[in-house]
């Protein structure tokens, strides 16, 4: 369902009670569906690396680490243990304390040209493979000022990226 569609009640059903409460469940019933799919929070890896699990817990399996501004999206909670979802539509578990509320984005592509400034004709000072995160700097119209985990600072089109 698009949560920003909108149902149009046939003519004939708008006048009569039961039209009215159709009309009305089937609004509340949109709203919370919306609701809850606008209410995954994104948060990002904190630490140098974090390992996701396959459940709640250290004895459950590593199923891979990321790395630091690694953008995830928490799907449920269960103790200190976060259930998450990636770039990829990956799920893991996550403890707590490893994410923090940290602007980043990921990178989607095979490669991408990391640039100088907001705009192709700028120098490209390096590239990044898929999977490599950055912390959001700032917004400019469609690019993003970004910075790795090493420091390095640049520019990339908003559309190369997962996350912001």
């Amino acid at each position: 369902m698009n949560c920003n569609s909108e149902r149009i009640p046939r003519p004939d059903s708008i006048g009569t009670a039961g039209g009215f409460k159709k009309i009305l469940s089937f609004t509340l019933l949109a709203l919370v569906l919306c609701a809850s799919t606008a209410s995954a929070k994104r948060l990002s890896v904190a630490v140098d690396k974090a390992n996701v699990r396959s459940g709640p817990g250290t004895n459950n399996e590593i199923l891979w680490s990321v790395g630091k501004y690694y953008p995830v999206d928490i799907i449920k909670k269960s103790g200190n243990w976060y259930k998450i979802r990636d770039f990829e539509g990956d799920i893991g578990w996550i403890y707590r304390t490893l994410l923090k509320k940290i602007p980043a984005v990921i990178v989607k592509g095979d490669r991408v040209n990391v640039r100088e400034g907001s705009g192709t004709s700028f120098k490209i000072l390096f590239q990044a493979k898929k999977g490599v995160s950055f912390k959001l700097l700032k917004r400019k119209k469609k690019w993003l000022k970004v910075k790795h985990a090493d420091g390095d600072v640049g520019w990339l089109h908003k559309n190369l990226v997962w996350g912001y």
